[in-house]
């Protein structure tokens, strides 16, 4: 057994795309992979966020950024994104499936069948065909690793994200059948996120979390950052007998 074990976490000469990057999650994303010396391409609606995003991880990390515009839930943009991002660097090895949506009502009966369309659309018709795209390319090529992010809610469903929750579920099932499509040079597995302390938070009742929060093994919600060292390991050669995985980072919820 060869005991002189090379850096796995070493990102350098590859190149990640992270949708729904600008902010939250992507973005804690996007610097960790940036750090481990990835080049990276964010994407997201708002294009000039991604661009002014783009400028500050090349500033602050040394790494080649770019930012592109795209609506992941309107599958007409894909082909054309996907064709972009791979002009950008010349590659993608990496595909982080971030963007996501989950959108309140105030009851099941009251869900619109434009809500529910827009949560799917979003959250798994989106990252169906990126990953299809991509993952061709991948295949087709030198392989890559495709990182899906899920939910809790994929697992433990509650009454007010019902629409979001059967859209993750369906990512869950997605990412075990994408691994056996792509494989073997194409890994692809989930993070199954719990409750993260991104800007959607700060709308929450305080109060009414730290309660529920006390259900938690770590007793908390967690922080940004705290996902970065899943994504890292799926997104390099650390997890390369890992692939149809779903990984749950939710701190320990019930």
């Amino acid at each position: 057994m060869n005991t002189q074990m090379p850096n796995t976490f070493d990102l350098k000469g590859r190149v990640a795309l992270v949708t729904g990057g600008s902010r939250g999650l992507g973005r804690a994303m996007a610097y960790g992979l940036a750090r481990a010396g990835a080049d990276i391409i964010v994407a997201s609606r708002n294009g000039e966020a991604c661009e002014e995003f783009a400028r500050e991880l090349e500033a602050e990390t040394g790494c080649r950024a770019a930012g592109l515009g795209v609506h992941v839930g309107r599958w007409s943009e894909l082909d054309g994104f996907v064709d972009a991002a791979y002009s950008t660097f010349g590659t993608v090895d990496i595909l982080i499936n971030n963007a996501g949506m989950s959108p309140l009502y105030d009851s099941v009966d009251t869900v619109s069948e434009e809500l529910f369309d827009k949560v799917f659309d979003v959250n798994l018709k989106g990252p169906f065909r990126l990953a299809a795209l991509i993952g061709t390319r991948m295949a087709d090529g030198a392989g890559g690793s495709i990182i899906n992010i899920s939910s809790a809610a994929s697992v433990r469903p509650k009454p007010h994200v019902l629409p979001y929750a059967a859209a993750k579920a369906g990512l869950n099932a997605l990412t075990i059948g994408l691994a056996h499509t792509f494989g073997p040079t194409v890994r692809c597995n989930a993070i199954m996120a719990g409750t993260f302390l991104t800007d959607v938070s700060k709308s929450w009742d305080d109060e009414a979390f730290a309660k529920r929060s006390e259900s938690f093994a770590l007793r908390r919600g967690g922080q940004p950052e705290e996902i970065v060292g899943a994504a890292l390991y799926l997104a390099s050669d650390a997890s390369s007998y890992t692939t149809g995985s779903i990984i749950p980072v939710d701190g320990g919820q019930p």
